[in-house]
């Protein structure tokens, strides 16, 4: 495994008093998503038959707001999107566990998973029945599912300083169980066969997640010719 080296990209914003940080690395990495292409999913084996990606354990949430979206979402899935819609009313779309709500299982993955074979396509049904109506399929989603692989970091200091860093999900990010995965996606060449660098590919998640000004301030140094060293501010003209 080689040393996991990565180059950053740092600036303040006055304004929020909040410093942003970026892996620079992945970001102009050609990362893609692979699922039902080869990504191999999150379970102990390669389970690339099963075409579950990372839905096999369902969605954990953010917050009550991200719970929302997903029941306004799942109420506007027909059963030509959703393979177990029937299901999804007889028996609910979420699990509670010990506090923590998580989209329900059916059949060892995600409720809103169709699986191959399904008339209506495999996949998320969410993804596929926003296509179908020209929508952005992270508007349907729960939050986790449209920001993998990417995961936004906050800490704010004693002074009430915040440091937000935007980098790639790792194993580690998934707790304990990340290091029984046989395959994730950031740490093997399968999935870097994209054709636009992972920042304009994940233009809309990353504005999403980190605002418009943010962005576009990456993106104008991640742009630099040649990647020539920035002097540090206090020795810069």
């Amino acid at each position: 495994m080689p040393i996991d080296t990565h180059e950053w990209i740092s600036f303040e914003d006055d304004h929020t008093r909040r410093t942003w940080v970026f892996d620079a690395t992945f970001l102009r990495s050609r990362w893609s998503c692979i699922f039902g292409a080869g990504c191999q999913g999150v379970l102990d084996s390669d389970a690339t038959e099963l075409s579950q990606g990372c839905c096999s354990y369902g969605a954990h949430f953010i917050d009550e707001a991200d719970v929302q979206t997903v029941v306004e979402s799942s109420a506007r899935l027909s059963k030509q999107h959703w393979q177990f819609k029937k299901k999804g009313k007889a028996g609910g779309i979420f699990d509670v566990v010990d506090g923590v709500t998580t989209t329900r299982l059916i059949d060892d993955a995600c409720i809103f998973l169709n699986r191959p074979g399904f008339d209506g396509g495999a996949g998320c049904a969410f993804h596929i029945a926003a296509l179908e109506v020209g929508e952005r399929p992270m508007d349907w989603k729960p939050d986790v599912c449209w920001q993998l692989p990417l995961r936004l970091e906050e800490h704010t200091d004693d002074h009430g300083y915040v440091t937000s860093t935007l980098r790639e999900w790792k194993r580690r990010d998934w707790g304990p169980g990340g290091t029984d995965f046989h395959w994730w996606c950031t740490e093997t060449d399968e999935a870097f066969v994209g054709a636009v660098p992972a920042y304009v590919y994940l233009r809309d998640e990353i504005v999403e997640m980190v605002g418009q000004w943010a962005y576009d301030h990456m993106v104008e140094l991640i742009e630099r010719p040649q990647w020539t060293p920035l002097p540090h501010p206090a020795v810069r003209p």
